[in-house]
């Protein structure tokens, strides 16, 4: 029985396992069939690194406070955290890795770091 590559349709020459003609052709198989799926964990993490330089930056001692107007001209995207912490009296942290922030009175934001 004669195989094919799955990718450009040549005939398979080695072992009996094998599935692809060569690196090349597995390579832009599987970019191709985790397209989508990998776009979407891209995009997430680069929102989320983004988000974490931005958090780092407005916060070099580890505790401060912040505009919400400040973070959202840096580009900052409310809707990309990691974890959110509730304390004991019920006050919630929401976290980019080990930087957080706690919306406080007015339109401000205290920002954390977590001590790991």
């Amino acid at each position: 029985m004669k195989k094919t590559c799955p990718e450009c349709g040549e005939k398979i020459v080695g072992r009996i396992d094998k599935k692809f003609c060569s690196d090349a052709c597995r390579n832009s198989y599987n970019n191709r069939v985790n397209k989508d799926s990998k776009n979407l964990i891209r995009n997430t993490n680069n929102r989320l690194r983004k988000n974490y330089r931005i958090l780092e930056a407005l916060n070099p001692e580890q505790k401060t406070k912040t505009s919400r107007a400040k973070l959202i001209e840096k580009g900052f995207d409310f809707n990309y955290i990691t974890s959110i912490y509730t304390t004991k009296a019920g006050t919630v942290y929401y976290f980019v890795y080990d930087q957080g922030y706690l919306p406080i009175e007015g339109d401000y934001y205290a920002l954390v770091k977590r001590e790991s």
